[in-house]
Formats: structure tokens, sequence, C-alpha cells
């Protein structure tokens, strides 16, 4: 401030610390053990829209940080115009690797490696070098699928589902996997909870929302958090017989015969998993002590729209995710509304996962 560099001095600095006290106590904790182990073994992550104003801002802080090696998909002239434009000071070539979605020596191994993945999907050779060039999640998914990356970040626009379809066709589930789903995660001022499935599944099985439980299980882990699971309905310990309640508490029942030891309860009401006393007095029984934090919701309809309304009025819109649950390589899709805190956190996540063994599921 003194000497002039800093172009918005802080008035209030008692203000200052508060307002950084409170971004660290929402995400610094959750996340510190995934930075931890980000910067101590980076990654090469491609970022499929790398034009993205938002992306590049990140990518300026992943480098500052030692987070990853970035590879951006983007044309090399719009990318360095727009580095000056932001005033970002990373160099292109030297700080991020840039794949030409317009030419890329790669581009007829990809084209034809992809055809040969999809030649009995009704995918022809003529299609198969259109999609390579305008694709930008098909041109990140082959990186992985070649070995010229090790984890990817895509959707920034467009839908879940569209990049979803690139994603599967290229890199495919884990083995023993059976279902894809979409986890994100609240930071709120007294708790973190993970919401499942968000974008996938709108009327999962109790056989898939078992699995899906699993697989958030094993990734709430990843945060050095032990998962405490309860499934979520309008029916509070059979108080319904309807086939959603019927269907919450089937899932319950085939998640605790998968693994004993996981802590969980269903079905039940939503202030009941957040609060002990008020499962306590519904179901003394209970299972489960304190606080849930992986809530696993009915329906897509359900969990996405706890997951907004809690992002707005209760998390300070502090998030991470959507993980993407259960694709056999380091993927996430992103939101249109993803933010640039977001999109830097997701990559140190997207780096962990490259270093954790992808073993078949238990299930």
């Amino acid at each position: 401030m003194e000497s002039g560099v800093a172009t918005r001095p802080i008035a209030d600095f008692a203000a200052y610390r508060e307002k950084l006290t409170t971004f660290v106590y929402h995400s610094g904790l959750l996340m510190k053990p995934i930075f931890a182990g980000a910067k101590k073994d980076p990654k090469r992550i491609v970022y499929a829209e790398g034009e993205e104003e938002r992306v590049l801002r990140a990518i300026q802080v992943v480098v500052d940080e030692g987070l990853a090696r970035p590879i951006l998909v983007g044309r090399p002239a719009v990318l360095a115009k727009r580095v000056e434009r932001f005033g970002l000071r990373m160099v292109p070539g030297k700080d991020f690797e840039i794949i030409n979605p317009e030419y890329d020596e790669r581009y007829r191994d990809y084209w034809q490696e992809y055809y040969r993945l999809t030649e009995r999907k009704g995918v022809s050779q003529a299609y198969a070098r259109i999609e390579m060039r305008r694709r930008h999640t098909l041109i990140g998914a082959m990186m992985l699928h070649q070995g010229d990356a090790d984890g990817m970040l895509c959707g920034t626009f467009g839908t879940h589902e569209l990049h979803r379809q690139y994603i599967d066709q290229v890199i495919g589930m884990r083995k023993g996997v059976r279902v894809y789903a979409a986890m994100n995660a609240l930071m709120m001022t007294e708790r973190t909870i993970f919401i499942a499935d968000t974008y996938v599944n709108p009327d999962p099985t109790a056989e898939q929302l078992a699995e899906i439980t699993m697989l958030a299980a094993e990734e709430i882990r990843r945060f050095g958090i032990e998962p405490k699971v309860a499934f979520l309905s309008h029916s509070s310990f059979g108080s319904s017989s309807h086939p959603q309640a019927k269907k919450m508490q089937a899932a319950m029942g085939l998640v605790r015969l998968m693994d004993p030891d996981l802590e969980c309860e269903g079905e039940m009401h939503g202030d009941a998993a957040l609060n002990e006393a008020v499962r306590m007095a519904a179901f003394p029984n209970s299972r489960l002590k304190g606080e849930a934090n992986l809530l696993i919701m009915p329906t897509t309809d359900a969990a996405n729209i706890a997951f907004n309304l809690l992002k707005v009025t209760a998390g300070s819109g502090v998030t991470l995710g959507p993980m993407l649950l259960g694709v056999a390589k380091p993927v996430h899709i992103l939101t249109p509304s993803a933010t640039v805190r977001r999109i830097v956190n997701m990559t140190a996540l997207t780096v962990v996962d490259c270093t954790t063994q992808r073993q078949p599921a238990l299930l």
C-alpha cells in the first residue's frame, strides 16, 4: 500500500482478517490435505475449456501454488491474447502446455483411436474426424486414454450429460462399477456435508443408491473424513409405505451388507440427519451417532434442489464439485456456475485422484 503497488488498499484490517479467517474456515480446513497431496506430486491436468476466463484465472493460481502441470485445450493465439488481457503473469508454453484443436500432430492418432472405440456405436470415420476437432471434452478424454495427461476438468459450459457422453465413450467406468454418479460438498459455518446424486441418475434403484453410497464414502475418505451416511426421505423410519421410502430402506440394507462398518442409518427426514436429538426422539436405537455428513437422496431432483438451496441460504456459495464417481480415470465435470475458487479446489482434488490407485469397486 505504501509503495503504491496495491491497487485496492485495505481500509479496515480487522474486517480483512475476519474475511480471510472465514475463507480458511470454509474451504481451507477441508481442502488442506488435498492441497498438500497435490503439491507433493503435481500431475498433468487437462482443462477442456482452456480459453474460458475463469479457467485461465484459476490456472494462474494453480501455477503459483504448484498444484498441477496444466494442459489447456485452446487456440494458441486466443490463449496468448486473453492471458495478456486479463493481466495474468503465466507464460503459454512455459507455465502450461497447449493442445490446439485446429492443429495437433496427435490428431490422426486420436480420431482413429476414437473411431476404433466407437465404430460399433454408430460413429463413422467422417464423424470421428469432425468430433475430434470440435469437442474439447473428447480431446481431453483422448489425452487421458492415450497417456498424454493424468486427469481432466471440463464442464464450465454445456450440460453434465453432454460431457459425460464423451467420457463414457472413451474412458468408461471403473472395473466392477455399474453406475456413474455426482457428489457435491457444501462448506458451511458449522459443518461440511456431501450430497449425492446431484446430476446423473434421475430415479436410482436401491441397488444403484447402495453403489453410489459406497463410491461417495470412498471419495469422502480422501479428505481425511470418516463418512456418516443418512438415507433421506419424506418417511421417517418406516412411517410411510411409499415405494420411494421402501427404496431408501432397501438401499440402507444393501450398504450394511456391503460394508458393515460404515456408519449409516435411514430412511429419515433431513432434520433428523443433521440433528441427533431429533433423530433419537424419532428412533432411539439409531446406529448413526452425531451428525450425518453424507446425505443420500432418493432422486436427482431432491439432491440437486437441496444442494442449490443450501448453497445460497447456508453455504455462502462455498462448494466443491460435482465430483464424478465411478469413472475409470480422474475426471470431474464442473458446472457453468463454477467459480475460480472451485476450479482451483477441483484441480487439487483431481491431482490427488491421480495419485490414488483405482482398485476394482468392492460392491
